[in-house]
Order: C-alpha cells, then sequence, then structure tokens
C-alpha cells in the first residue's frame, strides 16, 4: 500500500515498486483522509508512507496499522526518532533510488519471515473464498487446467481446492521451503507425499479413481534441488 500527498512522488515510487518482483502494489492514494476511511477494507502487508502530509501525517497512520510493517519516506531527517519509536523498518530519505528501496523492501522480507516461521499456514484465496491452508494438509500443488493463473491442490485427506490467481513463485516463498519442492514447470510437492521416486518420475501417496497410484513427473531443471532436499 503507497502514501503520498504529492501526486509526482507517488507516481514516481508506485514505478518503482512495480519494478521489484516481490511487490505487488494494491493500492495508491495521495489522500491521506481517503485512505484513513477505506483502511477498514483494505488487504496488505506492508505499507510505504510519506511523513509529511495535510492533516493527518505518516507517523499518526502508522500507529493506526496495527503492527504492520511500515517504510517511512521522507524529505526531511528530524522524523527519525520518532519513526523508529513506531518500529519502522526502515526510513528512506527523497529522493527514492530503486537500490535504497530495495535494501529496505528485503528488511520487510526478513521480519515477515521471523515472525511467520513459527506459523504453520498460510491464508489465501481460493474457489471457497478465503481459506487458512495448513502446510501439512497438502499433497501436491498443480497449474488449473483451466486458468493457468489459479492453482489446483490436492489434500491429504482426499479433498480438493483451487488457489485463485497465484503464481507458483508466490507460492514458493509462502510454503516452507524444506519440505516443499517445485518438480516440473506445472507442479510442486510436498515432500512427504513422495512414496518412491526414479530419474524423471515421482510415485506420490495418492491414488486415481482406479485405484493406482497417482505419478507426476520430475523435470531436469528442477531435479538437482528435489534430490538435495530429499536427502536432507
Amino acid at each position: 500500500m503507497l502514501l503520498d500527498d504529492e501526486l509526482p512522488g507517488l507516481t514516481y515510487l508506485k514505478l518503482l515498486c512495480e519494478q521489484l518482483p516481490e511487490l505487488e502494489v494494491v493500492r495508491a492514494y495521495n489522500n491521506p483522509e481517503i485512505f484513513l476511511k477505506e483502511l477498514p477494507t483494505l488487504a496488505f502487508d506492508l505499507c510505504i508512507l510519506d511523513i509529511e502530509m495535510p492533516g493527518t501525517n505518516g507517523l499518526q497512520i502508522a500507529a493506526l496499522l496495527k503492527g504492520k510493517p511500515v517504510i517511512f519516506t521522507t524529505a526531511y531527517t528530524e522524523f527519525a526518532a520518532d519513526a523508529f519509536d513506531l518500529d519502522a523498518v526502515d526510513y528512506v530519505r527523497k529522493p527514492i533510488t530503486k537500490e535504497r528501496l530495495q535494501q529496505a523492501v528485503q528488511k520487510v522480507g526478513q521480519r515477515i519471515n521471523k515472525s511467520e516461521s513459527s506459523r504453520n499456514f498460510v491464508q489465501l484465496n481460493t474457489d471457497k473464498g478465503k481459506t487458512l491452508l495448513f502446510f501439512d494438509t497438502i499433497g501436491y500443488v498443480s497449474a488449473s487446467e483451466t486458468d493457468s493463473r489459479d492453482k489446483f491442490v490436492q489434500l491429504t485427506d482426499g479433498h480438493t481446492l483451487t488457489l485463485k490467481n497465484i503464481s507458483f513463485e508466490k507460492l514458493e516463498g509462502l510454503l516452507p521451503a524444506a519440505d516443499f519442492c517445485r518438480i516440473n514447470k506445472k507442479q510442486m510437492i510436498a515432500l512427504k507425499s513422495v512414496q518412491h521416486f526414479s530419474h524423471d518420475q515421482i510415485t506420490t501417496a495418492f491414488s486415481d479413481a482406479a485405484g493406482k497410484s497417482i505419478v507426476l513427473t520430475l523435470n531436469e531443471i528442477y531435479r538437482t534441488d528435489f534430490l538435495k532436499k530429499v536427502k536432507l
């Protein structure tokens, strides 16, 4: 989420953020009052905002974000102490460079990963609405045959779930790397679902309608990573 009352600065910040693959700009606001009015309905993981704004300033807004990571952007230095009193992740001086913004965003990633390391689930949009998907319930994930933006999840209890509009790259960042592995361009598997494997095939713990074990393809591109993980 972006907030800066100066439209040229906001446009430039949005442009920089769109050049960082780990970021997705949900909304960009140039009016703090509108931002605060819509805040209860907004879903986001990070807010990048200016400090000096008319009416409610960035420090006051950050205090209302209930612990969400914040990166402050400002042309002034005198607010730094106040910013870090609010546990801001970083304080970026204007004019902002892509390299400096990247550094700040990496700090956010480290904080989020640290806070989520003890979690055993992730919240995702699915065909059944927002769902808490527990890691130990996932068998394997495949690209949807009807829409490659969606992902089909085979659950360990035999049920299935469709994740809406999410990439494998995003999933790899959300799921525990030690427990899951990409095995081809269209599939990733929970290692506990592997019964046995060969040079180019993985036999899973799941069966099809005829009772035969479901076999997935192990692509050469992903084989080395897979072998490392199953040997750990």
